[in-house]
């Protein structure tokens, strides 16, 4: 089961060992050093967290700025936690998911996931394994590469995290009107917060939350509004069945 799952890591490791090649040059140029910027990725693992609390910190943000934006951007690993929880054996327990949960990204997540058996302790150890060295190892190389490299080179790497994101969005944004409509929203809010004088006293870190969450809202709103309408149209193809039955 360990060798398994070190193999179904593999993947995840090699996109991991990019993005975090980005957010190492990323950290570095905002002032942190190549210890400094390690020691982040070592004792966590949330590519968006990070990218976020470096923001933060590197705008001398407040404690309470950082625990807010980090609660919001990571609120989704406890309900994948919560879900993942159904499909684990049952002595995947105690205190192996007090040292196995860091180890839940989106993409871990959906691997443990789509397994069709139990997910044991040995699996997700192996599965998390090699991600979690591609992201820190990465974080290294991209740390001490933005000393080393042209700062046009390292500008042009430090793109790859939006070209990630765009590459997760836009493919799910083509499926659905809802997730364009989410999108949108984000986007205008950050656009007013951060070009209309008036919300200058708004820092980054906060227009990223108010942004979150309002998409967010939104996103549920238009959910629950399609379920509704999903319920409504069901009910009346039931309704009219039992009325041509009724007539029969």
């Amino acid at each position: 089961m360990l060798k398994r799952g070190i193999r179904d890591g593999i993947p995840i490791a090699l996109g991991y060992f990019s993005v975090s090649f980005s957010f190492g040059i990323l950290a570095v140029a905002n002032g942190f050093s190549v210890l400094e910027t390690l020691l982040i990725s070592i004792t966590n693992l949330t590519s968006a967290g990070q990218f976020a609390g470096i923001t933060v910190m590197a705008t001398m943000g407040s404690f309470i700025e950082m625990a807010v934006t980090q609660f919001v951007i990571n609120l989704r690993y406890s309900l994948m936690a919560i879900s993942l929880s159904q499909k684990v054996d049952s002595k995947f327990t105690g205190i192996y998911r007090a040292i196995l949960g860091v180890g839940i990204t989106d993409e871990i997540f959906a691997v443990a996931m789509g397994n069709r058996n139990e997910v044991s302790r040995r699996y997700f150890l192996g599965l998390m394994t090699l991600p979690y060295l591609g992201w820190s190892f990465g974080t290294l190389a991209g740390a001490v590469c933005g000393n080393v490299l042209p700062k046009i080179v390292c500008d042009s790497l430090g793109i790859a995290l939006y070209g990630m994101f765009i590459a997760i969005v836009v493919p799910d944004m083509k499926k659905d009107m809802k997730k364009v409509i989410v999108v949108f929203t984000a986007i205008a809010i950050s656009c007013i917060l951060y070009y209309i004088p008036l919300f200058k006293f708004v820092s980054s870190g906060f227009a990223v939350i108010i942004s979150a969450i309002a998409a967010s809202l939104v996103g549920a709103y238009l959910s629950v509004k399609d379920k509704k309408t999903q319920t409504d149209s069901h009910t009346k193809v039931q309704n009219l069945g039992e009325n041509i039955d009724g007539n029969i």
